[in-house]
Formats: C-alpha cells, structure tokens, sequence
C-alpha cells in the first residue's frame, strides 16, 4: 500500500478535472495496474487504467494537487519488477464521468511497451509453497505478479494470458478468483495456476515407465542421491543436473555431454550452503537473492572443496540459488550443491522441447523431469562478476533481459534500427522509441543450430515489439554469419551500417553511461582476442580517440602473426612461438634460452613449415590482440598448451593460478610504428619470464607479475595518450576486461591520474555488447545526416 508513505494532505484544491497518463516502460505484467487501482482508491480518485501496446494508460478525475500527489506516490514506489521509463500527463479538457475506479480489458496498436524479464520466486509465493495448509503446498509452478515467468512464456503483446504459453491452461474458479480480484497480488498474474489447474510435473525414466505426478519431485531428489543424471525442464529450457559432491556423476555428466575443461554452473538451496564452499560478499549474496537470481562467479576458497572437475583449473565457482517452485523443492533436500548446466548438445542452444529433449539428451541423462508449461522463448542463465565494487555481466540473459537499456536522450530521436551484434557471444539489439532492447545471450553463430535460432529469435523480436526497422548495424567483419546476414538483409533496400569491432565495444559503453552524443571524445581501451581493423589486419589491443561518430588509432599491442590464422585461437602454442619469433628471432631465442623445456618443446613442432608461413607471409595474419598475448604467456609456462578446450581457457586458468601479492612487475616497452603509431612492445616482458622460467620460479609468481605489468603498462600508456590527446575520460571495455586483476588494476591506477574511466555492468564488456554499440553508433549517423 502507498498511503503510509504517500498521505494525502489537507487543503487540496477542489477544482476538478479529468487527464490521460501515459506509462511507458516495463509496466506489463508486473502488477502495475493493480497498483494505480489500490493507489487510486487510496487517494480517492475516479477513473480507469489499462494496459495496451504503448503501455499503460490510465484516466482519471481529481483535483490538480490530488493528481500530482498520486503521480509522485506511483512514481516514488511503483511495483518490484516494473521500471518506469517515461510519464507524460495530458490535461483532456473536458470532464468525463466514471463510476469508481477500474481496470479495464487491454487494447492492441503499435507496440510501444516492454516485456518484463523472468523474475526468481517472490517470498510470499515460496511461503505457500511451504505451507501444508496452502492450496499451492508443493505446487512447483506457484507465482504472482511479482515472480514466475514473463519473456520465456509470451507469444505476443498486449501481454495478457492469451498470449502466453499459459493459454493452454483455462483457469479454475479459485485461480479465476484470486485473477478478477484487484486487491489480490496475482490480481492479472498471467501466469496464475494451482495444482487442479496447471501445468504438471512428470518422470520421464527413458525406458517406457512414469511415475504417479504426486511423487514426481521425491522420486527425482532419490534419483539424484544415487548418483543420476536428470535433465530438468525448468524456465527458459532444460539443465543437466546432478550432485555437485558426487565426483563420479558429475565426470560421467562430463563424458556424455563431451564438455571438457569448461566450468559447470551450480545450484544451491540457500547462501549458508554456498558459504561452506566459497566466500560471499554482502555484494554478491544481494546479487543471488534478487529477482534476477544470476550465476555469480565467487572464490573458492571455502572450507569445504568441491570435486576438481566442477571448474577444472579455476579456483573461481559460478553458484545460483533456486530461482523458481521446482528448483526450490529439489533443493530442498540437498545440503550440497546440484551441478546445474545448460541442457545441450555440443555447442546448440538450449533444448527446450520436451520432444527433443527425450531426443537429444536420452544418451546425456538418465531420467527427464518435464512439464507441459511449453517455453516459448529460450534463456539461458546470466552470468555475474563482482569486480571493483560493482556487478559486471559476463552473459546477460535470465533475469536481465530484454529489460530495456535507457540511451542518452540525446539519441532519443533515432529511426528504429537493428543491430546483428558479433559472432561469438552473440546478442542483437533493436533501437526503438528511443530505448535500446538487447537480446539475450544467443551463442557462438559458428553453429547452425545456434545460428538458425539467433535468425528465428530476431524475427520473434520485430514482431513483439512491432519492429520494421530499415537502418541496420552490423560488425564490418566480412566473414561474421551475423553481418553476412546484415548485408544480405539490407539488399532488400534498407541501409546498412558497417561498424568497426573496436569502435562498437567503446559505442556500448558511451551508450550504457548515457554519454551524450556532443560530448567530447574519450580515450577508449579496447583489449580482446580479436576483431577485423580498418587496414585489413586484426585488431585486439586498441587506445582509440572515440565518440559516437567515429574513432583515431593512437596506440596498439605490437601485431603478432596468427600461425594457421583461426588456429591460433585453439591451439595457444602457436602464438608462444610467433611472439618469441617476433621478439628474438628464433636462432636468437634457441641460442639465449635453447635449455629450457619451453625451447625442446617448440622444436618438435613442424618448425620448417611454420617458418616458410612466416617468411612468405601465408595464412599467418598479423593481430594486435591482448587475448592472443594471454595465450602465448600461459602456453609459455606450459598452462593449456596444447588445445584450449573453449574460447579464454587459458586466460582464465592462468589468472586463477597468480599469487595474490605479486612481488615485482614484467616491464612493456613502447615504440613507434612506421606510421607513427605507439606500439606497446612486450619483448622486455619475454626476457624476464623466460629468465623465471630458467630459475625455476613458480608458475603463480609468473603469472602475478605478468598481471601486474601488464596492467601497470596499460594504464601508463593510457595515461600519456590522454594527456596528449586532451581527453579526460577514459572507457575501459573488451573482453580481456573481464580479468579481475588486468581491470581492477588499470581502473585504480588510471584514476589515480584524475582522470574519469567509464566502465560497464548493464552490458557484457565482451562480444555480448556489441550489438548495443552498433546500434548507438548507426543512431548517430543517421541523426547526423538526418539533420545536415
């Protein structure tokens, strides 16, 4: 209720008048609407509200101070899972006559709303739940307007019941009941349901039996104490779960899925059992208990381990608690965590389907707990960072998205467009009515399937939200799926911005700041594995003068050859021999360091031909990329040598490994390129880790020194660029940000210098935001040359 907070006072005008409020936003299916009828009723007003494609749009009678005092009262304190973007208040002129207050049936039109994200099982709901004496006790599909399903469950706007995959499921009088009743909190709860008339649970055992729908959660908890795999069909898709403290399932989960060396997400019942495994900052415990309930990657540094197989070489765990009734009650039972990973082939998208999950992960799981709640719309779980003092998304998904991204009002006055975002870790944005939606994670697109579902994913997304955009953005890569399908697209007659890779990552945080579109230029750093350069040579290590339209290169990481091109990036020994080569030359380096184990290793490779790329410059191509140094330091140490088993590995594993108090830093230099181009020179940085290696010094040590001179050099080229480019501002950004000890370091010691660094936490600092970057930076142009 709001009348504590909000009391009406004495002495208010009269004089009545009847106005139209206008609520965009995300203001559908979240009990916003019962809001402004309790709200209205307690200011004592007259009218009606509903929702419709804009949003929602209330009318109402009062006096001019009742109405300003019920507007600040709605705006101060609106219901949990909304978020009000814009207000505007009409004054109609005339009086109009209404019996009371109420909500009325929902009116289509151009959309102009937002669907709201999933959001994790409210406390009132899981209190039911609990209670044996509540109609919903042990129900796993209990919710109301303040939780359960939204995007996963929607088939079209208005979001209303119709519309939704609950559609199937006619209401029971009670369900109808507690749905008519404004004064009830599932009052409008689109997915409201009760166990006479829900979705239902059932045991799928793969050999032909099932189990009675009343036991249906006992019989899966004694399955997973025993060992088994189930595939679970939860909100967005199916999981792969199994006991986390069992080392022999979670390896079997690990043989049959074929997902080797990448960390396996976990659930637990509450923080305490998240606690005996790894530390949690009061940060990080807000961030688990809220209504987006992500993965969050903590410190394994509890009192209790975990099998070394959960997160092979990482001493990082990803934990997310029970976020809907189903998880909750299989959790309930377990004092340990559930391995909880995404319910896949390979690298496809997450199954979904109950069909072809019995399909695919028959040969994965020994059971399947499914319902027949159909998911409408896949999503994967976010993925969350706490890095210096603030929430950085790795994966935004669940929980996050398509929760709009407010742009600078500078840019409000954009044409719709859309953007097709990068390759890897791929999301696409639509710019629309001034606001940014940005798709849930997608995937690698290298895969069909996942390719084929970011395509039909897209097309969903220009119909719910009423989308035709004829701007379009896209990576300027000439081999990305995602901009070979712009640039097919827009011979269909619509315009096509091609952006740099580099100058999209600065884009998307100039955009998630809300940088305005005068503002002066920053410095941006931009470090990440690779992306295609203006000179037709791969970029990955970038100091740009940027804004929003256009960038200058003032510095760069020395380019380096990518032996084999593509595969450097899963086979990191390579880039160790090309910067070694690119140092000292190889006669140089056999003769300087030809004792250590590094040197016997490198000869064995197929040297001659790998010498004969180098000289006449074949399928070698150069790259100025951070992620590529990474990989050849860990490879160097003899840290995922070979193969890396996912795109980071090594990077990732090589930062877990550093001791935590460095005792020295390798030293950069800086030259200058024909061009006139700062390069940062890492051969300082080769001779004395090589000289560690001869003196047998501790991998950990290595590492922490690398960490730290590498970012030491980072920040004091950063610095100088600054100075001399007269910018005052720095963006740091790239997918090598998501190094704890690169970013927290460079950020303190930039800021130090005074100057202002802009960073990210809306948005992925990986290739999960270029797509919002391509859509700011096209906004602008078109902006631009619309006004010329």
């Amino acid at each position: 209720m709001y009348g504590s907070a909000c009391t009406v006072g004495e002495g208010l005008s009269d004089s009545l008048e009847t106005v139209e409020i206008r609520i965009r936003g995300t203001v559908q299916g979240v009990g916003f609407r019962p809001a402004v009828w309790r709200l209205a009723k307690d200011h004592q007003m007259t009218g009606q509200v509903r929702n419709d494609s804009e949003g929602v749009l209330i009318r109402m009678n009062g006096a001019p101070a009742r109405i300003d005092d019920f507007l600040s009262c709605l705006t101060a304190d609106p219901p949990p899972l909304s978020r009000i973007e814009t207000v505007e208040l009409r004054h109609l002129g005339r009086m109009e006559h209404f019996d009371g207050f109420d909500i009325v049936e929902s009116i289509g039109g151009e959309t102009r709303t937002n669907i709201a994200a999933d959001a994790a099982t409210c406390p009132a709901c899981w209190v039911e739940i609990s209670d044996p004496q509540a109609r919903r006790y042990g129900y796993a599909f209990t919710n109301c307007t303040h939780c359960g399903p939204r995007i996963s469950i929607v088939t079209g706007v208005p979001y209303d019941r119709p519309q939704t995959t609950m559609a199937a499921f006619p209401m029971c009088a009670s369900c109808e009941a507690e749905y008519r009743d404004p004064a009830d909190r599932r009052f409008h709860a689109q997915p409201i349901a009760c166990p006479a008339c829900g979705p239902q649970l059932w045991l799928d055992s793969l050999d032909g039996t099932a189990t009675a729908s009343g036991t249906v959660i006992d019989a899966a908890v004694r399955l997973l104490q025993k060992g088994n795999i189930l595939a679970i069909r939860g909100l967005g898709g199916f999981h792969l779960a199994c006991d986390a403290a069992n080392e022999n399932a979670v390896n079997r989960l690990r043989a049959r899925k074929q997902r080797f060396g990448k960390p396996f997400a976990l659930m637990a019942r509450d923080i305490s059992v998240i606690e005996r495994f790894a530390s949690v900052s009061p940060l990080e415990a807000k961030l688990l208990q809220s209504p987006a309930a992500p993965i969050v990657l903590l410190r394994a540094n509890g009192a209790q381990r975990l099998p070394s197989s959960i997160a092979p070489g990482l001493a990082t765990l990803g934990f997310m608690l029970p976020y809907t009734p189903l998880h909750k009650l299989l959790l309930a039972a377990f004092g340990t965590p559930l391995v909880m990973t995404s319910g896949n082939v390979a690298q496809e998208p997450q199954i979904t389907d109950n069909v072809k999950a019995r399909a695919k992960l028959g040969a994965i799981a020994d059971s399947l707990l499914c319902h027949d709640r159909d998911i409408a719309n896949r999503i994967d779980d976010s993925v969350i960072r706490v890095m210096a003092g603030s929430a950085r998304m790795l994966r935004r998904a669940r929980g996050y998205a398509p929760s709009p991204i407010t742009l600078p009002s500078s840019l409000a006055t954009a044409p719709d467009i859309m953007a097709y975002g990068g390759e890897l870790k791929s999301t696409f944005c639509l710019l629309k009515n001034g606001a940014a939606i940005l798709s849930p994670h997608q995937g690698d697109l290298e895969n069909p399937a996942t390719f084929d579902d970011y395509q039909q994913t897209m097309a969903f997304y220009g119909t719910l939200y009423d989308a035709k955009p004829d701007i379009l953005a896209a990576d300027s890569h000439p081999e990305y799926l995602s901009s070979k399908l712009a640039r097919q697209r827009a011979g269909c007659g619509e315009i096509l911005h091609e952006i740099q890779h580099h100058h999209a990552h600065i884009g998307a945080a100039l955009a998630e700041n809300r940088r305005p579109l005068a503002a002066p230029p920053v410095l941006g750093v931009v470090l990440d594995g690779t992306g295609f350069g203006p000179d037709g040579t791969i970029w990955g290590g970038e100091f740009l003068r940027a804004d929003y339209h256009g960038f200058t290169r003032l510095a760069g990481f020395k380019p380096v050859a990518m032996i084999g091109g593509a595969q450097a990036i899963h086979e990191p020994w390579r880039n160790t021999y090309a910067h070694l080569a690119a140092a000292f030359g190889w006669e140089d380096f056999l003769s300087a360091f030809g004792d250590l184990e590094l040197a016997g290793y490198l000869e064995a490779k197929p040297r001659a031909l790998i010498d004969r790329m180098l000289a006449t410059g074949i399928n070698v191509p150069l790259a100025s990329s951070c992620g590529r140094l990474f990989d050849a330091v860990a490879a160097a140490c003899g840290h995922c040598r070979d193969r890396v088993l996912f795109e980071g590995q090594a990077a990732m594993e090589f930062e877990d490994l550093a001791d935590d108090e460095p005792d020295g830093a390798y030293a950069f230099d800086r030259t200058l390129s024909d061009t006139g181009l700062t390069i940062l020179e890492p051969r300082p940085m080769w001779q004395a880790l090589l000289e560690d290696l001869r003196a047998a010094t501790p991998v950990p040590v290595i590492s922490a020194r690398f960490h730290l001179g590498l970012a030491v050099a980072v920040a004091e080229l950063t610095v100088q660029l600054a100075r001399e480019s007269d910018a005052d501002t720095i963006v740091l950004t790239g997918g090598c940000f998501q190094n704890q000890r690169l970013f927290e370091t460079c950020l303190r010691r930039i800021e130090a210098s005074g100057l202002t660094c802009l960073t990210q936490s809306e948005v992925p600092m990986n290739d999960g935001g270029l797509a919002l970057g391509q859509a700011a930076i096209a906004a602008a142009r078109e902006i631009k040359k619309r006004a010329a």
